[in-house]
């Protein structure tokens, strides 16, 4: 596994990053410990969680991911990157959300007790606090990283202009920057090619996107209709989320061009879309997931060559509407 500077830092991470939002939920105990245990096997050493995960978990389980992490960790912290996140609700209080020194002093004792570990190696806040000053956020997140319970510190689901006020207000406070974005990005997601790529370029931004596989769309297994029950599209409060995301004709449309292309190709549609993401130049590692081991194979595959220059061209034209979000749903 080619391991890759992260962004500007000196840190080297795996090429992929193994995403666990299922665990705990879709995936059970075992089965969570299987696939990660495929990832190390596969060479991955970056993993990525959050709070609030399970995905679509009830609230008594947040926070259940992190644990089932911990677990697998013991005994073998050295030798992983573990990132995680806070931001959305958490428990009962008022306080107990958002980008608030409150709330992320109280967010990271949490998740480093469920994680079972002392530090924890990047830490994003996993959405944009409209309510908190972004430099009482970034003089939290430095005294985290002054304390040693933090590494790095990172932003996820952030637009262009957030992320360059956030780095500006860094400097002006002479305080640790966010070193990494988490965007969604994928060939029916192309929205932050636009003002967030070339700005992390710019910038020297890690990018560690998630959904590259659309929430399982760009696999080929879903087809219209109702969505298949154990999916994505179907736990719980991340249901809505997903369908409003992906769930529309137009995709389906593309999806089934594009398996053509990937057929034409001799190349799974899996291995194919997170080849597509990993050709961009400004991607450091894209965060691949899976309710089973046998899954991660295909995404892991995606290293093995480089992504054929016709075949790119190809697959930009077939998705350049999703650029601007103008596609008709």
């Amino acid at each position: 596994m080619e391991h890759v500077r992260f962004g500007r830092t000196g840190l080297q991470v795996s090429r992929l990053c193994l995403g666990t939002m299922t665990f705990g939920y879709q995936a059970d105990r075992d089965t969570s410990f299987a696939v990660m245990d495929a990832a190390a096997d596969a060479g991955i050493t970056f993993f990525d969680t959050a709070d609030v995960y399970p995905l679509g978990g009830p609230v008594d389980m947040f926070g259940r991911t992190e644990e089932v992490v911990g677990e697998w960790l013991r005994g073998k912290r050295d030798r992983y990157i573990i990132a995680s996140k806070c931001y959305y609700r958490t428990g009962p209080n008022p306080w107990d959300t958002g980008n608030s020194r409150q709330n992320i002093m109280r967010a990271i004792d949490a998740s480093l007790r469920r994680l079972k570990t002392d530090h924890i190696d990047l830490y994003q806040v996993h959405s944009w606090d409209p309510h908190t000053p972004i430099d009482e956020t970034l003089q939290a997140m430095d005294d985290l990283v002054r304390s040693g319970k933090v590494r790095y510190v990172g932003c996820s689901n952030t637009m262009a202009y957030q992320l360059a006020r956030s780095i500006g207000r860094s400097e002006v406070l002479g305080v640790c920057r966010f070193d990494s974005v988490q965007p969604r990005y994928n060939l029916l997601f192309r929205e932050n090619e636009r003002e967030l790529f070339p700005l992390c370029t710019e910038e020297q931004v890690a990018v560690i996107p998630y959904n590259p596989l659309a929430g399982g769309l760009l696999t080929g297994k879903h087809r219209g209709g109702q969505p298949t029950e154990g999916t994505r599209f179907t736990l719980g409060w991340a249901a809505d989320q997903y369908q409003n995301r992906y769930w529309h004709d137009a995709m389906f449309r593309t999806v089934e061009q594009f398996q053509q292309v990937a057929e034409d190709a001799g190349v799974p549609m899996t291995t194919l879309a997170v080849r597509w993401v990993l050709a961009n130049p400004v991607i450091t590692a894209p965060i691949i997931g899976a309710s089973r081991p046998d899954q991660l194979a295909a995404s892991v595959a995606a290293l093995d060559e480089p992504l054929d220059a016709d075949l790119h061209e190809r697959l930009d034209d077939l998705t350049r509407e999703y650029r601007t979000g103008d596609h008709d749903r």
